[in-house]
């Protein structure tokens, strides 16, 4: 199936901005269901909940890893997401998305802080993400032009 260059710049925006590891040729995680694209196992998401004293730094990483995204080379349209998706990802909204993490799947990480203290760890990543979603879409993009 051929995915379209604005759900491919999306999927690619949300992957970087995620520092999703996993959406590769080797493993696309992503599924055709009744003529639907399904993107599955987010598993290797968040880089920064496996070493959490890194999180600032992983905030503000241009996620080099994003060269092997099986759609970057799809994905034109990432300037255009980038906008668009700044506009969506309020403050406001992301403390509604990371207010809905369940306090029993925070405290199976094993970390020392509280469930509290990781919704705010969660709430500052993304929030400075996207703040500065430029370094990652540069990155993508810089990738994206020496594939094609």
């Amino acid at each position: 199936m051929q995915v379209e260059p604005l759900l491919a710049s999306r999927i690619v925006w949300l992957d970087a901005f995620i520092t999703n590891v996993d959406r590769t040729y080797r493993n696309t995680n992503m599924l055709m269901w009744h003529k639907e694209l399904w993107l599955i196992d987010h598993g290797a998401s968040f880089l920064f909940h496996h070493s959490w004293d890194k999180w600032e730094q992983q905030a503000l990483s241009p996620f080099p890893l994003i060269k092997d995204h099986v759609l970057l080379p799809v994905a034109a349209q990432l300037t255009g997401v980038n906008e668009e998706f700044k506009q969506l990802l309020t403050p406001e909204a992301t403390h509604h998305i990371v207010s809905g993490l369940p306090d029993d799947w925070l405290e199976a990480t094993g970390e020392a802080a509280t469930s509290a203290e990781q919704r705010a760890v969660y709430e500052l990543f993304l929030n400075t993400r996207l703040a500065h979603s430029d370094n990652f879409v540069k990155e993508a993009q810089h990738a994206r032009q020496a594939l094609i």
